[in-house]
């Protein structure tokens, strides 16, 4: 994928979180891998003013091209590319729900079977640091493992994907699970699902949604 075409899916994909609520500001940010780094929002500018030419190219060892500087939070995109292989995006969001959970510090655990499709049993909330910083970005490769979405305590939801379109989709749906988990433990306490059978799950969102090839 060339990255100008890179450039307007970022741009795409802020549209679409926006639309649904869920991006807004300058709370946020989004990257996509490169050959050489990745592309990622610039710093300061807000979402509704995003231009696919504003996104800034980052190189592996933090160096930035063009007149605009990157995300604040390209600490923790490098880290993650850097640490996962299988990443090609990362959406990070500051959405009301996950936000909540995230100050609460609570790992979202499996009271609900969809938590797994995140890679784990549970979406784990990452120790606090300071945002923009090498520590946060410590802090979240160690929260996210080998899993696809974590939190930020004090601060909001990370999703990874093989995709700028899965790792949005899977914010969204780790969004509407932290609004699901808080309206649960509103009424009472919620009945979690057994590990193994979590386990179970995690294992089958491996191959969920797959289609048969057609000729």
């Amino acid at each position: 994928m060339t990255a100008a075409k890179l450039r307007r899916d970022i741009a795409a994909t802020i549209a679409k979180l926006a639309a649904r609520g869920l991006y807004f500001g300058t709370a946020g940010n989004i990257s996509a891998r490169t050959a050489t780094g990745f592309l990622i929002t610039p710093t300061g500018i807000p979402s509704e003013d995003i231009r696919p030419a504003d996104m800034v190219a980052v190189d592996m060892r933090g160096r930035h091209k063009g007149k605009l500087l990157p995300s604040s939070e390209w600490h923790f995109h490098r880290a993650i590319y850097r640490d996962r292989a299988d990443v090609k995006a990362i959406v990070h969001t500051h959405s009301t729900f996950a936000t909540v959970m995230s100050c609460l510090r609570r790992d979202i655990p499996g009271f609900h079977y969809m938590v797994a499709k995140a890679g784990g049993p549970a979406i784990r909330c990452a120790r606090y640091a300071t945002f923009g910083t090498e520590a946060l970005a410590r802090n979240a490769v160690a929260a996210l493992g080998r899993r696809r979405a974590c939190l930020l305590a004090n601060h909001g939801l990370i999703a990874a994907g093989p995709t700028l379109a899965a790792a949005r989709r899977l914010a969204e749906e780790v969004e509407a699970l932290c609004e699901q988990y808080w309206a649960a433990l509103a009424i009472g306490r919620p009945v979690l699902l057994p590990s193994a059978e979590m386990t179970r799950v995690v294992v089958k969102f491996r191959s969920y949604g797959r289609q048969p090839k057609t000729d």
